[in-house]
């Protein structure tokens, strides 16, 4: 009623009086409901009708804070201060200055201040946690949010941040200890026995974790967070049509998501159901296209099926979204092998150490492709500078004896063929799969003979 009168004295430039209750009403309301400009057009009239109100003036103080000014703030609780220094909800205000300001310590002991005056406990316990994670103080944050829970022992939000201080502080045994005994207080609590699966997933301890969450969905059977972690473990114990079903289960009670469809696409595919899996992870894409990972699960199946031209397809589209990927890329350039596009295969390869994708798979492949092209220089180039991070590898060596006597530089690849043999003799059989016509060679084959009659 007082709302409906005050919003029609604004519209009428009427002038209603209020009293201090209804004033505080009004704008605690516009404050929730995020109209601040009507909050403030409240407190601004309060404090006309009722000057000496402190409630209305830390009212005008939260407005201050919202908006930035942080100094008028300051000031006005100054003065409050002096004029009810019992006032729990001054330190309050001021601590969330302190916040704002970084400056959590000082934040904390104001709040401490409030504890000893306000009969309302709960709300000041779970501000001091919160101080207390901005410091990753996780002890102490656990300790206040436990607090919280000694006032209210249904304060759920508090309970998640208990185990978020624990899961920091990789005390999971220590959680489930805590979770155990909260749960023998109370027993048909959900959220406790979701978070306790939680943590001896954590702990790999995954028949437990799958009772846990039986009890979290049996206490609640619209819990999506219960079924999905019960998916998941049941995943884990490689029991995939019950997570296939468990999956499904969130895709009822809520919008589908991208990452649902997904988990049971892979589902599928452990059970080789693989047009199941494709089925679903076409599904995840068209949920969210700008999902990679669904394109590249499509790549792969279709890579496994020897159907490189629909992974050419897929892997190009997981490279729109993320283009410096490098296991994308190197992907790009197995596919394009596959279908003999080698000039392709080489800008991927190409990538992949521009990404920092170094591995000698890289080099190796990539010189390889390089040499079928006639790019034999490149190729040379690409091993040199492979050899600074593989030293004494014979795959480079052999590939360099190789190249140096296609160029006509038969000293520099007898150089490299002693190196080779030097490091792995038996390996020179691989000059006769990449470069025949070296390997025939009659100097290769002299120095290959008298090579090994050296070592017996």
């Amino acid at each position: 009623m007082s709302l409906t009168k005050f919003e029609s004295m604004l519209k009428t430039n009427n002038i209603f009086f209020f009293d201090l209750v209804e004033f505080e009403e009004i704008i605690i309301h516009y404050l929730d409901a995020g109209k601040h400009a009507l909050a403030k057009k409240a407190v601004k009239l309060g404090l006309e009708q009722h000057p000496q109100s402190v409630d209305l003036k830390l009212l005008q103080v939260e407005i201050y804070v919202f908006e930035g000014e942080l100094v008028k703030a300051s000031i006005l609780l100054k003065k409050l201060e002096q004029i009810e220094p019992s006032n729990d909800e001054i330190f309050i205000q001021k601590a969330t200055i302190n916040s704002k300001t970084g400056n959590h310590k000082e934040a904390i002991v104001n709040l401490e201040k409030a504890l000893t005056l306000t009969d309302d406990k709960l709300d000041v316990w779970s501000l001091i946690g919160m101080e207390y994670l901005y410091l990753d103080n996780f002890d102490k944050a656990r300790l206040s949010f436990i607090k919280c829970i000694e006032e209210d022992f249904e304060d759920y939000s508090a309970l998640y941040n208990i185990v978020y201080c624990f899961d920091m502080e990789q005390m999971h045994e220590q959680a489930i200890v805590y979770l155990d005994n909260y749960i023998n207080k109370n027993p048909y609590c959900e959220v406790a026995w979701h978070q306790l699966g939680r943590q001896y997933f954590i702990l790999k301890r995954y028949e437990e974790a799958l009772k846990s969450f039986d009890y979290a969905v049996l206490i609640d059977e619209f819990f999506i967070g219960g079924y999905l972690e019960k998916a998941k473990t049941l995943e884990e114990l490689e029991q995939y049509q019950e997570a296939i079903d468990n999956y499904l289960i969130t895709l009822e009670l809520d919008d589908p998501t991208a990452f649902a469809y997904v988990r049971i696409g892979e589902c599928y595919e452990r059970i080789h159901k693989f047009d199941a899996a494709i089925s679903y992870y076409k599904k995840a894409v068209h949920e969210d296209p700008l999902l990679d990972r669904g394109w590249i699960l499509l790549t792969d199946l279709y890579y496994n099926d020897q159907n490189y031209q629909k992974a050419a397809y897929y892997i190009s589209k997981a490279l729109k979204i993320d283009e410096d990927n490098a296991s994308y890329w190197r992907k790009y350039s197995q596919i394009k092998l596959k279908l003999n596009f080698f000039e392709e295969a080489v800008i991927g390869f190409e990538n992949c150490l521009e990404l920092n994708d170094d591995s000698l798979e890289i080099y190796i492949g990539l010189t390889d492709v390089l040499c079928f092209l006639g790019e034999f220089e490149d190729a040379i180039t690409v091993l040199l500078k492979a050899q600074k991070t593989y030293k004494k590898l014979a795959e480079i060596e052999y590939r360099l004896t190789g190249l140096f006597f296609v160029l006509n530089k038969e000293k520099y690849g007898l150089h490299h063929l002693i190196a080779g043999m030097k490091i792995d003799y038996d390996y020179h059989i691989v000059l006769k799969e990449l470069y025949p016509s070296v390997f025939e060679n009659k100097k290769v084959q002299k120095l290959i003979a008298n090579y090994k009659k050296a070592m017996e």
